[in-house]
C-alpha cells in the first residue's frame, strides 16, 4: 500500500509514520509536509531511508495532485492547531485547514484514492465541568475559537464531498493527544521542558479546565483501525477515558520530577477557553473492537517525561522562543 500522510513531520503525524513503519512493513510511505515551526524533520530522520518527505503546501493543487495520484490511501493530519496562535492570526488556519482540505478532496475524486480525515474534539465545543454527558458522533459542532471552526469546516467538507461527489473517507474526531515528539508549545510538554529548565510552569485561569488525554500511539493505532475496518461516510470518536484536569497534570509532571506540586503560577485566562472536554468512543470499540493500550495516564506521563529528559538536543533549540512568544500575553495572577 502506498500512503501518503500529509503532516508527517508534526507531532501526531509523524508518530503515525514512525508507528506504521513499525507494524507494516509492506506499507511504503511519503510525507507532505509544509515544515513550518511545528515540523521537525528530525523526528523521521532515523527513517530516512524508508520515508520520501517532500516540503510542500497541502493547498498547492499541482504538487498534491501529483502526489494522490501516486498514493492508494490519503492520511490527512496536517494542520494549523495551536489555539493561541489562531486567535492572533487565523488566516493560517483556514489557508491549511480549509483551503488545503478542500485541495486534497479535489485531488482524492479525480484519482479515486482511500482518503482518512484527522480531526478533533474542538469542534464540539465544550461541556461543564459537572456535566456527566461527553461527547458522541451525534454531538452537534460548537466551535469556540478559529482553530476548531476551521477544523469542524474540513471535517463538514468531507463529509459533504462523500455524499455528493462519492469520495471514499473516514473522520475520527480525537481527544487531547500526548506522548514523544511533541511540540513544546504545547501544555504537557510546555510544562515538562519548563520544569526541566528551571521555570515554573504556568497555569490559565484557575487551572481546574478538564481535557480527555490519550497517547498518541493510541490514536494512531485506532487510526489503523478506522482505515481497516470503517465503514464509508462514517465518524468514529477516538478516547481513552482520560479525563484530567489541567492543574493535576501540572501536579503530576512536578511530582513526577521532584518539585512541591504547588511551584508553579496561575496566568491570565486565554479568551474563550474551553472548560472541558470529553470523548465517548463507544462506538470505535464496540464496532472496529479498538481497546487503547495506556489505560493508566499517570504512567503515560511518566513515560513522556523520560523521553523529554532524554531528548533535550531535540527541544531545547527552539524553548527560548516558545517561551517569548508566550510572554507577550501571560501575566501572573497568583
Amino acid at each position: 500500500m502506498r500512503v501518503l500522510v500529509t503532516g508527517g513531520a508534526g507531532f501526531i503525524g509523524a508518530n503515525f509514520v514512525l508507528r506504521t513503519l513499525a507494524t507494516r512493513p509492506d506499507a511504503t510511505l511519503r510525507v507532505l509536509d509544509k515544515l513550518t515551526y511545528a515540523a521537525n524533520p528530525e523526528t523521521l530522520a532515523r527513517v530516512a531511508d524508508r520515508v520520501e518527505l517532500v516540503q510542500g503546501d497541502v493547498a498547492d493543487a499541482g504538487l498534491v495532485d501529483r502526489l494522490v495520484a501516486e498514493s492508494d490511501l490519503v492520511v490527512h493530519f496536517a494542520a494549523e492547531s495551536h489555539n493561541d496562535n489562531s486567535l492572533a492570526d487565523p488566516s493560517a488556519f483556514v489557508q491549511t485547514n480549509l483551503v488545503g482540505t478542500y485541495t486534497l478532496l479535489e485531488a482524492v475524486r479525480r484519482h479515486g484514492v482511500r482518503y482518512h480525515h484527522i480531526s478533533t474534539d474542538e469542534v464540539y465545543g465544550d461541556l461543564e465541568l459537572d456535566d456527566p454527558a461527553r461527547f458522541t458522533e451525534q454531538t452537534a459542532y460548537n466551535p469556540s475559537s478559529p482553530y476548531s471552526s476551521t477544523k469542524a469546516g474540513s471535517d463538514l467538507l468531507v463529509r459533504a464531498w462523500v455524499r455528493s461527489f462519492g469520495v471514499r473517507a473516514t473522520i475520527s474526531n480525537c481527544s487531547n493527544n500526548y506522548g514523544p515528539y511533541q511540540h513544546i508549545e504545547k501544555f504537557i510538554p510546555r510544562q515538562i521542558t519548563n520544569v526541566l529548565s528551571g521555570i515554573r510552569p504556568k497555569l490559565y485561569g484557575d487551572g481546574r479546565n478538564i481535557r480527555d488525554w490519550i497517547h498518541v500511539d493510541d490514536h494512531n493505532d485506532a487510526v489503523w483501525r478506522i482505515i481497516d475496518k470503517g465503514q464509508i461516510g462514517e465518524t468514529y470518536l477516538i478516547g481513552a477515558d482520560g479525563e484530567v484536569d489541567n492543574r493535576t497534570v501540572v501536579e503530576t509532571i512536578l511530582e513526577l520530577l521532584g518539585q512541591r506540586a504547588d511551584a508553579f503560577d496561575f496566568v491570565t485566562d486565554r479568551p474563550g477557553h474551553d472548560r472541558r472536554y470529553a470523548i465517548d468512543s463507544t462506538r470505535l470499540r464496540t464496532e472496529l473492537g479498538w481497546q487503547p493500550r495506556y489505560l493508566d495516564f499517570r504512567s503515560g506521563l511518566s513515560a513522556t517525561i523520560d523521553w523529554y529528559r532524554d531528548n533535550a538536543a531535540w527541544w531545547q533549540p527552539g524553548k527560548e522562543s516558545v517561551e517569548a512568544n508566550y510572554a507577550v500575553t501571560e501575566r501572573v495572577t497568583g
